[in-house]
């Protein structure tokens, strides 16, 4: 294979998804520091992605992804576990669900108990403040002028009103922020919309910076190493068309290729566990048995239901009210694809003695089986709804295994769901919540009844055969290169991110987490990078937060 020639740039950032596309911003502010970008994936130029009501599409055709599954996972009938990760500027902030949460202030508090010290959420919170522009405006909780656009969604569904009065018939605590002073409970949902438009950390953080000469991004360009010298990170081996090319750093190597990449380039480079190194001839060069070890991610399960009258959703699906609803909202950010059908979340607790909530609720208000129609060659689909119970707290614990010494070969993804009686146990009172909270007199009228799972699943047996069968992930692994203090010796990363016994390297992505904040984590990921760019430049901290 050919080499071409290296490039020298003061940072070089691996992976332009969430963690990258801030990095790069930060970095470059300064036009004397030289910040190369370069990512696996292409350019996030597919209106699907800019269009709200494309991220079903994206999901469901694995668009822009890196086509991960686990193992065969065990308590789960042996299945394959989807995982999709994005693959394209933007990384999973192109392709997820927008979904803006930050989790609860005891998540940090709880990692400030566990040794990192400098984490915790009044420590945190002034760089959740530094990345958003708030639609309400600054206050002690929210930020008014950060690259990120946050709203409120405002999908109009009358189901929408009848799942938060469920809530408050079961006596479940409501919000109206739960990003801000309430944390817990039912309330509408936060997204990042932009007029009408997907506002990814590439269009919040990376395409203002790319008029800067000091800052380059190179596409299609698929890490290999990084390239160690006597103990010390000097730079990147990577190919490109065809091409390896060096990219070299006169100050600091950041991996951010998130948490199956990072450690796999960890791995790659010599950096790891040094019997798993040895399986695959590489030679050590750091001896970290915490690298790909401590993955969790969030497992949820579903509840189906037929609706007793079409919602308004259905209307729209109709292929040619669908096409002009598609080009309105690329074009002009306006229209029911400028939204998606969600509506709400919300964050409760199955038993009252818990410190933070362990399950979230995720909605969608159509049903699973919704798609274009076209009468008469094709009749509209029969109309539901859906709503998840997702595990905010696993105790189980998996991890990402190298399949080779090879680069191109991905990597054995081994999430092991479920592996304990706790998750099992509250999962399943994830799922009676869920059952009960559409059985009171406000949901009862949209629902004609409950296609999953079923009005015959009922004992606790029943539901764990179904859950086995059924669960999947809410997309949000963590935890495979570990922060943590000096004596842990699990860490992989110390609390300024570095990574230990290399110098001039860092992990700054969402496997840096010691464990998982309660919610969806692109806002947490962006936060940790927002965080990290001060610790890189050698900046003071924000002020904690005065609450």
């Amino acid at each position: 294979m050919a080499r071409a020639a290296g490039t020298l740039a003061d940072y070089v950032i691996v992976g332009a998804g969430s963690a990258g596309c801030t990095l790069a911003n930060r970095l470059s502010e300064d036009p004397q520091t030289r910040v190369l970008l370069i990512e696996a994936g292409g350019w996030d130029r597919d209106p699907l992605i800019k269009i709200p009501l494309g991220w079903g599409r994206i999901l469901e055709r694995r668009l822009h992804d890196w086509m991960y599954f686990t193992e065969p996972e065990e308590n789960a009938n042996g299945r394959r576990i989807e995982c999709a990760r994005g693959k394209v500027v933007g990384g999973s902030s192109s392709i997820n669900a927008m979904a803006y949460v930050r989790g609860h202030p005891g998540d940090y508090q709880r990692w400030a108990e566990a040794g990192c010290v400098g984490w915790s959420y009044r420590e945190v919170l002034p760089y959740f403040r530094r990345q958003e522009s708030w639609e309400g405006g600054a206050g002690p909780y929210r930020g008014g002028d950060g690259p990120l656009r946050v709203g409120t969604a405002h999908y109009d569904d009358p189901i929408i009103e009848a799942c938060l009065a469920a809530g408050a018939a079961l006596q479940l605590p409501a919000t109206d922020d739960y990003n801000g002073a309430q944390p817990e409970g039912l309330g509408p949902m936060q997204q990042t919309i932009r007029n009408g438009r997907r506002c990814s950390a590439a269009e919040a953080y990376l395409r203002p910076a790319l008029g800067r000469a000091n800052l380059w991004v190179e596409t299609g360009a698929l890490a290999h190493r990084v390239v160690l010298e006597r103990g010390h990170a000097v730079g990147v081996e990577y190919e490109r068309g065809g091409e390896i090319r060096l990219a070299r750093s006169a100050r600091e190597v950041i991996l951010a290729g998130g948490v199956i990449n990072s450690p796999q380039l960890l791995m790659l480079s010599g950096i790891g566990d040094p019997a798993r190194l040895a399986e695959h001839g590489i030679a050590v060069a750091a001896p970290l048995p915490g690298v790909g070890k401590n993955l969790q991610d969030h497992l949820s399960v579903l509840a189906d239901y037929a609706r007793a009258a079409p919602g308004p959703f259905v209307a729209t699906m109709r292929l040619d009210r669908l096409l002009t609803a598609l080009a309105r909202s690329y074009c002009f950010g306006t229209g029911p694809a400028s939204e998606t059908p969600s509506g709400w979340t919300g964050f409760v607790k199955t038993r009252p003695e818990l410190a933070v909530p362990d399950i979230q609720f995720l909605f969608r208000a159509v049903a699973t089986r919704a798609s274009p129609y076209l009468p008469p060659f094709k009749p509209a689909y029969d109309d539901g709804f859906s709503l998840r119970a997702v595990m905010l707290h696993p105790e189980s614990r998996g991890e990402i295994v190298l399949a080779a010494a090879d680069p191109r070969v991905p990597v054995r993804v081994r999430q092991n769901f479920l592996a304990t009686a706790g998750d099992r146990r509250t999962i399943r009172e994830g799922l009676k919540l869920v059952r009960r909270l559409c059985a009171t007199p406000p949901l009862r009228e949209f629902a004609a009844r409950e296609l999953a799972p079923g009005a015959q699943v009922q004992s606790d047996a029943e539901l764990d055969a179904y859950i086995r069968a059924t669960a999947a992930t809410a997309h949000h692994p963590a935890g495979t290169c570990k922060m943590g203090p000096d004596n842990d010796p699990t860490a992989v990363v110390d609390l300024e991110l570095r990574v230990r016994g290399i110098d001039g390297l860092r992990v700054v992505d969402a496997s840096v987490m010691p464990d998982l904040v309660g919610g969806n984590i692109n806002a947490v990921v962006i936060m940790i990078a927002e965080k990290a760019a001060d610790l890189i430049r050698g900046r003071p901290p924000l002020p904690p937060a005065d609450l």
